[in-house]
């Protein structure tokens, strides 16, 4: 970043911009890639470049953030939403397909699907791709919150035709608003990068043949991308200590009769662990619910939050299709964010225990 400055390169583009896309593809080993303003950005030219159009079937993970529906919405296509299975709390491909086969008969051609690594945690991307390859249908994975997860030795990112990155403010790693699109296809991330300049021909004077978007992301921004994408292994690590100090810290309480949950990292699956994340059923704890958990954390200025809001339980997307299992439902129930920054100390870690140790002995 104090490069950029000390030499006056601020605006769009720049080498910075070209550094960090050729870190990003080594990171992930995807061929090609471009930065943008924006995770949702990047999932949103992803939908154009697949041609999805007013009225197009697009499906959706339902247990997401609104970013990864909200582009369906912006080419006018319909959104299905798929529930959870329990295994990662992903995508569930048995869902897909039969929401695939429903869709086919009604006489409707499915278009996209969009598979989304929640909480870093990869998704069933071997079931996903392989359903999508039986139907023809492309997949957009969403592994914004999934830098530095892997899959069978494989990063998320490149588990699909085209992989979508966010370096939101919230992320392992930021550059305050930022975002990336990958693929293997230059031809299509070269096409990503003529409409995030406002699809500007190649000519003397500004000149558009096509409707473009202010997507690119800036030389400065870039520049912080290096510099954080160079502690991105430490980053990971520290995400994975905090999950081992939640669990040790609720194994004791386990043992006594409780039954906190979490999100599971089944065999092959290597999660960034972004966040920890818990499930406390009142009816296995005691009556102890996340509620009780997140109101006496936040009582002592400690912040956590509930999981998700699935997109089939959002008022904006009310009206559309989707395909329920009551896994995404009981995890918004009873699921509850913990902190999770890569710099907790000591001294937070024993703030928060010492809130759930007044907690648990109320309880018991």
């Amino acid at each position: 970043m104090q490069e950029a400055f000390r030499d006056n390169w601020i605006a769009p583009l720049g080498p910075h911009v070209n550094a960090f896309e050729d870190a990003l593809c080594k990171q992930t080993n995807a061929k090609q890639c471009t930065a943008l303003s924006s995770g949702t950005a990047a999932l949103h030219l992803a939908l154009i470049l697949l041609g999805v159009k007013q009225g197009d079937v697009v499906f959706c993970q339902s247990m997401t953030f609104s970013a990864s529906a909200n582009p369906i919405a912006y080419q006018g296509a319909e959104p299905v939403f798929i529930d959870s299975e329990t295994d990662s709390w992903n995508l569930d491909p048995i869902l897909l397909e039969k929401a695939i086969q429903t869709t086919i008969q009604a006489g409707k051609v499915p278009k996209v699907i969009i598979a989304v690594h929640l909480y870093g945690m990869p998704a069933k991307m071997e079931e996903i791709n392989a359903i999508a390859l039986k139907y023809n249908i492309p997949v957009i994975e969403d592994a914004a919150e999934a830098l530095g997860s892997s899959l069978n030795n494989q990063p998320c990112g490149n588990l699909a035709q085209f992989g979508i990155l966010s370096f939101n403010g919230n992320k392992i790693i930021t550059t305050s608003g930022g975002g990336a699109l990958l693929g293997n296809d230059a031809t299509l991330i070269e096409k990503a990068r003529y409409l995030s300049t406002q699809a500007r021909d190649h000519a003397p004077h500004y000149q558009h043949s096509e409707i473009g978007y202010n997507y690119r992301m800036s030389n400065v921004l870039a520049g912080i991308g290096r510099g954080q994408l160079e502690v991105l292994g430490e980053r990971v690590e520290a995400r994975r200590r905090n999950f081992v100090r939640y669990t040790n810290y609720f194994s004791q309480w386990n043992n006594t009769g409780f039954d906190i949950q979490y999100q599971p990292e089944r065999d092959g699956a290597y999660s960034n662990r972004w966040l920890t994340c818990i499930v406390v059923d009142p009816d296995k704890n005691k009556g102890l619910t996340r509620e009780t958990i997140r109101l006496a954390l936040e009582t002592e200025n400690i912040e956590s939050r509930p999981l998700w809001k699935p997109m089939h339980q959002q008022p904006v997307f009310a009206p559309s299709t989707s395909y329920l299992n009551g896994s995404s439902d009981r995890l918004f129930a009873h699921g509850l964010c913990l902190p999770s920054g890569s710099n907790l100390s000591e001294q937070d870690f024993d703030r928060i225990f010492s809130v759930l140790d007044e907690l648990f002995k109320k309880v018991i």
